[in-house]
């Protein structure tokens, strides 16, 4: 089983970069899949969701709208659009897979994003 975040680095101000997390191993279909982020001595945050049976998404009301998931299946990836990045959104973005009865969770080793000018 695999999930590999890509897409991190260093953005400028307002930037807008997206990332991907590409799965493998497992039936990507039957999975909900989850983007977080942590900050060194924060707590793992929860960004966004989208489930596996009919793409509906959560999005974190923290994230003031900035941040969009999706899902391309047939590639097995979700991608997080990100817009308006300040540097408070410096930290290293996790995805995470899950299965819809909670059982299976599966963690990619994450991508760091660094907001600067």
């Amino acid at each position: 089983v695999q999930l590999v975040e890509s897409g991190g680095g260093l953005v400028q101000p307002g930037g807008s970069p997206r990332l991907s997390c590409a799965a493998s191993g497992f039936i990507f279909d039957d999975y909900a899949i989850a983007w977080f982020r942590q900050v060194p001595g924060k707590e793992r945050e929860g960004i966004s969701c989208i489930r596996s049976t009919d793409g509906k998404t959560y999005d974190a009301p923290s994230m003031k709208g900035r941040f969009t998931i999706s899902r391309d299946n047939a590639k097995n990836t979700v991608y997080l659009q990100m817009n308006s990045l300040t540097p408070e959104d410096t930290a290293v973005y996790y995805c995470n897979a899950e299965d819809v009865l909670g059982i299976r969770s599966y963690w990619g080793q994450g991508t760091q994003v660094t907001v600067s000018s």
